[in-house]
C-alpha cells in the first residue's frame, strides 16, 4: 500500500477485550432494563475509524502597517491574539499552518504562493484589527481554497471610561470585514463567510469554528476520494444513473471501475481463522433475535453467519487492494452461481465498513455514496435510506432501507436476521435491522436537475422511539414539520433521488455551506 490516505487496521485483528476498549462500549445495562429497554441497549455500537478525520487548515492574520509606528506594542498584542486563535483551531484535530501576519499588498503577494503550495482545505483570515483590502484582494482573486473571515475581538465591550485609540484598534476585528467582502464580490467571488464574536468565552463562536473545521474535513476527503463501482444500477431506476465524470467535476473525486469477480477471487482465499475472527466480531456487534411477524425472517443461521463473515473479510481485502474510500455496487450474477451467493452476502461486511468510515452503497447509487461520505466526515453517521410506509395515526414516516447501514448511529445494538429472500433482488442471507438514535436527524439526497447539475436536497426531522417492522431492514420513525404529508410533498417537489443519507443531529445549514463551497445548488425543505 503506497497510498498515504489509507491507514487501515483490519477490524478482525481486534480481540474481544481490545475491540470493546477501542469501540468505547458502555456499562449500565441493568439500569436501562429497569426502564423497559433490553440490557444490551446499554452498549451502543461504536466501531473505530479505519483512518482519522483530518484536514489541512491555513491561518493568517491581517493588520495595517501604519499602526506599528504609531502605537508601540500593538503588533505584538495582535500576534498574541493570532496565537490564541491558532491554538483553538488545533484543538479540532486538524493540521494547522500559521502563516503569520500580513499588513500590506507586498505581504499579500508574498503569501499567495505559500498558501497555494500548502495544499490547504480551508483558510481562516484572522481580522486582528483594521486592514486595507490590498492585503486580501490578490489572495481572494487567485485562491481556489475556501476562505473564512474571523473577527473575534478580545473584549466583549470597551471600558468606555478608560477607552483609547489603542484599545479600539486592538478590538477593531470587524472594521474591515465589509471592505473585504465587498472586494471579494468585485473580484467575481462569493462574499466569504464570517465568524463574528469574542476571542474568549463565546460558545457560539467556538461552535462556528468547530463547524468550519468539520467542513474542512469533508472537503479534505472529498477531493481525491476513490469511490469504487462495479455492476450497474438496479434495473429501471432511472434516478440512480450517474456520470462518473460529473462526479469528478463537482466533487474532485475519482470513480474506480472495479470487477465483481475480484471480490470472488478474494473470497476464495479467505481462511478458517480469519472467518472465525470475523464471526466473533459480528456476534459481539449484533443481537440475533428470534423471528416475529415476518414469515421470510429466521433467527440468524450458522450458514448465513459463516457466509457473511467470510465475505466481510473478502470485502475488507477488496477495499484495501483497490485503495477505496467507498463503494457503490449492484450485480446479480448467474442464478445459483457462486458469485451471486457472495455478492448477496455483503450487507454485514458493508455495514461494518460504513461504520468504520467507508460508505458502502447498494443498488449502484454513486450519488448517495457521496452523500454518505459527507455525513461520515461530519461525524454524524450516514446510513443508506429511503421512505417506507407512513403512519397516518401518529403522523410519521418509516425511514430506512435494506442493505448497508451506519451502525454507529444505531439505537442500541443492531440486530441480524436471516432472510429467506431479499425483496426486489435475488439472493438470501443475513440482513441488518436497527433504528437510529432517538433525537434530531438530518437527511440529504443528491439529485440531478434538468440541466444535468447536482442538487443537494436537505431536511431535518426527529427520530422518536417506538416499534418498527421486524423485517431485517433498518427503519426509523421519522417525524417532520409542519406535518408528515406536507413535508413529503415538499421533499418530492424538490427533485431528490429516492435514496438519501441519514444522520443524527441538526446539520442542514452546514450541508448548505458545503454545497455553496462546491458551487452546487441546494434546498432545505421548509418546516413552517
Amino acid at each position: 500500500m503506497n497510498n498515504p490516505r489509507w491507514k487501515a487496521r483490519p477490524l478482525a485483528a481486534c480481540g474481544r477485550r481490545s475491540f470493546f476498549q477501542q469501540a468505547g462500549w458502555l456499562a449500565g445495562g441493568a439500569a436501562l432494563a429497569l426502564h423497559g429497554w433490553p440490557a444490551w441497549a446499554a452498549a451502543p455500537v461504536k466501531l473505530p475509524r479505519r483512518k482519522p478525520r483530518t484536514a489541512n487548515i491555513g491561518i493568517f492574520g491581517v493588520g495595517h502597517y501604519t499602526y506599528w509606528g504609531q502605537f508601540p506594542g500593538l503588533r505584538d498584542e495582535l500576534l498574541g491574539k493570532l496565537e490564541v486563535f491558532v491554538k483553538r483551531v488545533e484543538k479540532q484535530d486538524v493540521t494547522v499552518t500559521n502563516f503569520g501576519l500580513i499588513d500590506d499588498a507586498k505581504g499579500a503577494a508574498a503569501l499567495l504562493p505559500k498558501l497555494k503550495a500548502a495544499q490547504l482545505d480551508l483558510i481562516f483570515c484572522d481580522m486582528l484589527t483594521y486592514a486595507t483590502s490590498s492585503t486580501f484582494g490578490l489572495l481572494i482573486r487567485d485562491l481556489q481554497v475556501p476562505v473564512v473571515l474571523v473577527a473575534l475581538q478580545p473584549q466583549k465591550a470597551l471600558d468606555y471610561t478608560k477607552a483609547s485609540t489603542y484599545k479600539q484598534l486592538a478590538n477593531d476585528d470587524f472594521c474591515s470585514v465589509p471592505e473585504f467582502t465587498g472586494v471579494a464580490i468585485r473580484m467575481g467571488k462569493q462574499a466569504p463567510p464570517v465568524i463574528l464574536g469574542t476571542l474568549h468565552d463565546d460558545p457560539q463562536a467556538e461552535a462556528e469554528v468547530a463547524e468550519w473545521c468539520n467542513i474542512a474535513k469533508v472537503l479534505h476527503d472529498l477531493h481525491g476520494a476513490r469511490i469504487g463501482h462495479f455492476g450497474h444500477v438496479l434495473e429501471a431506476m432511472l434516478d440512480m444513473h450517474t456520470d462518473p465524470t460529473a462526479l469528478t467535476a463537482a466533487f474532485g473525486l475519482h470513480v474506480v471501475q472495479t470487477e465483481a469477480d475480484d471480490i470472488l477471487r478474494l473470497y476464495r482465499k479467505v481462511g478458517e481463522a480469519e472467518t472465525a475472527a470475523k464471526k466473533q466480531q459480528i456476534m459481539e456487534m449484533f443481537e440475533t433475535p428470534d423471528p416475529k411477524s415476518d414469515p421470510i425472517t429466521r433467527k440468524l443461521t450458522d450458514a448465513d453467519l459463516e457466509m457473511a463473515a467470510r465475505t466481510a473479510v473478502a470485502l475488507d481485502r477488496f477495499v484495501e487492494e483497490k485503495q477505496l474510500d467507498g463503494l457503490a455496487y449492484y450485480y446479480e450474477g448467474e442464478p445459483e452461481g457462486e458469485l451471486r451467493r457472495v455478492l448477496s452476502s455483503l450487507i454485514v461486511g458493508n455495514s461494518l465498513l460504513t461504520a468504520a468510515g467507508f460508505p458502502m452503497c447498494g443498488e449502484s447509487d454513486l450519488k448517495t455514496c457521496v452523500a454518505m461520505l459527507i455525513f461520515d466526515r461530519l461525524d454524524i453517521g450516514g446510513s443508506f435510506a429511503e421512505f417506507h410506509p407512513l403512519d397516518f395515526n401518529e403522523g410519521f414516516v418509516l425511514v430506512g432501507h435494506d442493505g448497508p447501514h451506519h451502525i454507529n448511529i444505531a439505537d442500541g445494538k443492531p440486530a441480524l436476521r436471516s432472510l429467506l429472500k431479499y425483496h426486489g433482488k435475488p439472493g438470501s442471507g443475513a440482513s441488518v435491522e436497527f433504528k437510529i438514535k432517538e433525537g434530531p436527524l438530518t437527511m440529504m439526497s443528491i439529485g440531478v436537475t434538468g440541466q444535468g447539475k447536482f442538487k443537494f436536497v436537505i431536511a431535518e426531522g426527529q427520530s422518536v422511539r417506538g416499534p418498527i417492522p421486524p423485517t431485517g431492514n433498518t427503519n426509523t420513525r421519522g417525524f417532520f414539520k409542519p406535518d408528515v404529508r406536507t413535508f413529503l410533498k415538499r421533499w418530492a417537489a424538490a427533485g431528490p433521488t429516492h435514496h438519501f443519507a441519514l444522520g443524527v443531529g441538526r446539520h442542514a445549514q452546514t450541508l448548505k455551506k458545503i454545497a455553496d463551497l462546491l458551487n452546487i445548488e441546494s434546498v432545505i425543505i421548509a418546516t413552517d
